[in-house]
C-alpha cells in the first residue's frame, strides 16, 4: 500500500550505513557558495567556528547564532581551493544565505545559492575510504566525506562509482536513525531557534579562542553562569519508545524524547531534560530505564 512504512527497507538500509557501505542523497539540502577576496574572513568572523583554519577538502561543522547566542542556523562549511560552500538541512526554518547577506555591506564578499548546482551525496561513518573518490570530511551527517559535484553526468558518474562498489543508496528514515544511534541532535526534531548550542551538545562548534562571531557575549555569560538551563542527552533502552514521550527522573517528568531510533532489540534517542536532571537515572513512564551512552562531540 502507497505510503506504509517498509521495515525491511528499512533495516537493510541501516544495516549498510552502520557497516560503512551507505551513501545518502543530500542533493536537496542548500548549499551557498561564499567568495571573494575577503570571504574567509567574512565568515570567520560570522560563525562560530575556525573558518581561516579550514583548509581544502575540509569541512567543519558551524553555527550562526543571534545576538543572544541562539541558535538561528545549523551549517556545514565545506572549504574548496577557491570558495566556501555552506550546506544546510532545507528543513531549517531560515535560509543561511538570506541571514548572512545583510552582513555584506562593503566586504568583497559574493554568496550565491547553488543548490541547484551541486549534487551532494554524503557517506556516513567509516567505510568513505572504500570509495577512492575525493571529498570533504566530516561529512555533513557526521563522521565520514561528503561528496560535492556538479549536477548532470558529474554526479552521475559518482553515484555510478559507488553502486558499482557495491554501496547502497540508503532512504533519509535510514539516515536519521543512524546519525541517532551515533548521538548526533538534528535542528528540528532535537533543536530550534530558542536553543543555546551548550544546551543541545554543540559547544565544540565554538572556537572559543576567535576575536569575534556573532553572539559571541551572550556565549561567554551563559558559560559564565555554569550550565544551560537544559541539556541533551544520548539515551538506549531495551523498551521502544518514540519521539515525544515523557522522560522522568525519580517520578518526575523532566523532559522528552526528541529523536528515537529503533534497533533489534533495543531503541536509541536524544532526550532533552532540564539541568536538574543532567546526570540523574532517567526512566521512561512505566519506570523502564533509559541509560546514559551520552558522547562528545
Amino acid at each position: 500500500m502507497k505510503g506504509m512504512f517498509d521495515h525491511d527497507a528499512f533495516a537493510h538500509d541501516l544495516a549498510a550505513l552502520l557497516a560503512g557501505r551507505g551513501f545518502v542523497d543530500l542533493t536537496a539540502w542548500r548549499k551557498v557558495r561564499v567568495h571573494g577576496a575577503n570571504a574567509v574572513a567574512w565568515l570567520h568572523d560570522l560563525l562560530t567556528a575556525d573558518i581561516e583554519g579550514l583548509a581544502p577538502g575540509r569541512a567543519r561543522r558551524s553555527l550562526l547564532l543571534t545576538p543572544t547566542g541562539r541558535i538561528r542556523a545549523d551549517v556545514q562549511v565545506l572549504r574548496r581551493d577557491e570558495d566556501l560552500v555552506l550546506v544546510q538541512d532545507a528543513d531549517q526554518p531560515e535560509h543561511v544565505g538570506l541571514a548572512l547577506s545583510p552582513y555584506i555591506l562593503s566586504a568583497n564578499v559574493s554568496l550565491e545559492d547553488a543548490t541547484s548546482a551541486f549534487s551532494l551525496l554524503a557517506i556516513p561513518g567509516g567505510g568513505a575510504e572504500l570509495v577512492g573518490l575525493p571529498g570533504f570530511t566530516p561529512s555533513s551527517l557526521g563522521s565520514g566525506i561528503d561528496l560535492l559535484t556538479a549536477t548532470g553526468k558529474p554526479a552521475w558518474r559518482v553515484e555510478d562509482a559507488l553502486v558499482k562498489a557495491a554501496f547502497v543508496e540508503a532512504r533519509r528514515e535510514a539516515a536519521d536513525a543512524w546519525r541517532v544511534i551515533n548521538g548526533i541532535p538534528r535542528m528540528g526534531p532535537d533543536f530550534s531557534t530558542d536553543s543555546l548550542p551548550a544546551e543541545v551538545g554543540l559547544d565544540w562548534t565554538i572556537d572559543a579562542t576567535k576575536g569575534c562571531f556573532l553572539g559571541q557575549e551572550s556565549v561567554a555569560k551563559i558559560r559564565n553562569l555554569g550550565h544551560p538551563p537544559r541539556v541533551l542527552r544520548h539515551v538506549q533502552s531495551v523498551a521502544p519508545f518514540v519521539a515525544g514521550s515523557p522522560v522522568l527522573s525519580d517520578g518526575e517528568v523532566v523532559g522528552q524524547v526528541t529523536s528515537a531510533a529503533p534497533l533489534a532489540d533495543a531503541c536509541v534517542g536524544l532526550v532533552m531534560v532540564r539541568w536538574v536532571a543532567a546526570t540523574t537515572q532517567l526512566t521512561d513512564t512505566q519506570g523502564r530505564s533509559l541509560v546514559d551512552i551520552t558522547t562528545s562531540g
